[in-house]
Parts: C-alpha cells; structure tokens; sequence
C-alpha cells in the first residue's frame, strides 16, 4: 500500500493560514495601542467619595495628582470642564504637575485657571524636586504646603508634607502650629508616607503610582515607582486613619494608560 503525500492546502500551519493570524495579531496589537495612547489617557473618571468628618457644614475637595502637563491640551480642558461641573470648595494637588521632558513654567497654563473658594494648594512631587528651578508657582493662584499647614475652616486643616522619596519630609514641622482636637487631612506625593503618617492625621491623599498606568488582566500593573509601598490605587486604612491614591491625571515615562483610567477625585466631607 503507498501513501501519499498530505495535502499542503489542508496544513493547519499553511503559509496562507499562518499570514491571516499574524495579520489579525498585529491589527489587535495596533487596537489596543490606539486606544491607550488616543483614547484612555483623556477619558478622565470622576470618583465620588464620601468622608465622615467632626466638623461644620459640608466641603467638597477636588484631589488632582500627577498632572504631568505642560500645555492646556484636550486633557487639561476636560479636566477644567469636570471641574466646572463639579465647582469644589477646595482643590489640592498632591504633586508631579511637571511633564517629565517639562518644566515648572510650563505648568502655569493649567494652574492659573484652577480656582476654588476655598483655595488651591499643593504638594511637591518627585518631579519638582527633578526640577526645583520651576517649582515656584508664584504667578498661579496656588498655595505650596512643604511642610507647613493651612487652616481651611475651624477645625479642619491640612498638613502638607514633601516628598518621602527626592524630598525631605518634616511631620513635626509641618503639624506645628496645627491643634490636636482638628481633622487633619494629609497631603503627600508617595503613598508609602502614609505608614508615617497615619498616627497624625485622620485622612490623606496622595498620587504617585498613576495606578499602575498600565494594567494587564490577571497581572496588574506593570511597573510601580519606587516609594508606592503596596499602596496603589484607592483606599486603604491604619488604625483611625485612611488614605485615598488617586490614579492621576497624567502619564509618565510612556504616554500610555491602559485598564488605568484618568481620575479625578471628589470628595464630600460632612458630619
């Protein structure tokens, strides 16, 4: 009996076949670059939270981080329109306004159209301090807390503390002229800070982490910066103390976001 030879045209590996799946392949690869680099980084997510705080009527916080800017693009426009929508009493930056191939200069447009009743304040970032000759915001309505405190109402201050990782933190300093029966809310650019902090202030927000920027499913993120600690995107609690890590505004290193969308945070504070 002869056999014959296959035929190639039914090869489940052909020539034909093999062009068709790596045409696909590379069509999804291009997808999924698109939409990370075009369309998540400006589909910004608004967070609503919610705080249960000793003190009088209700505040609304705006928490901006990792701004990363250094124009008023598409993304620094609908942040201004979200914010418009949302009017807070008070907005804090918790650091990194700066663009990393940017200067402090250049983070002038988007600050000097923020405005809350209550104020704007903000935190250095690792990038301000990679930067120091444009960390001053002098020609913006926004107030720099490096280790120093701001009385927002009575009895509700905020404690702002530099950078853990390219700064030099001073709690004591920063909590000087601040009363022990106040709620303090504090401000500070990496979230591992917050296992020095909590024993001092009843809550805190940072950024730091862009939530990972980019996620794979079952994996997560692939890379954290040094000074994240564990603490990457949301809530997290010691003792009497809590802390939200905002995802951020902007992207660094790679000008990509994906399964990690842009946030803003707004959180309400009443009795």
């Amino acid at each position: 009996m002869i056999m014959g030879r296959g035929n190639p045209k039914n090869s489940a590996l052909s020539w034909p076949r093999v062009l068709k799946i790596l045409l696909i392949v590379t069509g999804l690869l291009l997808i999924t670059l698109g939409y990370a680099y075009i369309v998540e980084p400006a589909w910004i997510e608004v967070t609503h939270l919610q705080v249960t705080a000793p003190m009088g009527p209700r505040i609304k916080i705006a928490h901006l981080s990792d701004l990363h800017t250094r124009r008023l693009g598409r993304v620094e426009r609908h942040l201004l329109d979200l914010l418009a929508r949302e009017q807070p009493d008070l907005i804090v930056i918790t650091g990194d306004s700066i663009a990393d191939n940017g200067s402090g200069h250049e983070t002038e447009p988007l600050h000097k159209k923020l405005y809350a009743p209550l104020g704007v304040y903000f935190v250095n970032g690792n990038w301000e301090h990679w930067r120091p000759a444009g960390s001053s915001m002098s020609a913006a309505p926004v107030k720099i807390l490096n280790n120093a405190s701001a009385k927002i109402r009575d009895h509700l201050y905020l404690v702002g503390i530099d950078d853990a990782v390219t700064g030099h933190p001073d709690l004591d300093r920063a909590l000087r002229d601040v009363p022990s029966e106040s709620f303090r809310i504090g401000l500070f650019h990496s979230p591992e800070y917050f296992n020095e902090v909590h024993t001092e202030v009843q809550l805190a927000l940072a950024g730091h982490t862009h939530g990972g920027q980019i996620r794979l499913p079952w994996i997560g993120p692939l890379w954290l910066p040094p000074g994240s600690g564990g603490f990457v995107r949301g809530w997290y609690r010691r003792g009497n103390s809590q802390l939200y890590v905002s995802r951020g505004i902007g992207t660094s290193v790679l000008p990509l976001r994906f399964l990690c969308r842009p946030e803003l945070v707004i959180i309400e504070l009443s009795k």
